[in-house]
């Protein structure tokens, strides 16, 4: 899930809440949307890329 921060830049958080603090983590800062819709098709590759 992306995010649009005030200071203008986009947050991945991730997309369920973590049961310990009932948030969601954050998966990193980017400084443009498309720079964060990339980090986040990795994410989802490497959550499924096991051998």
């Amino acid at each position: 899930m992306i995010r649009k921060l005030k200071s203008g830049e986009y947050r991945i958080y991730s997309r369920k809440t973590d049961p310990k603090t009932g948030k969601r983590k954050n998966l990193g800062t980017f400084p443009s949307r498309a720079a964060a819709e990339k980090h986040e098709r990795e994410i989802q590759y490497f959550k499924r890329a096991k051998s």
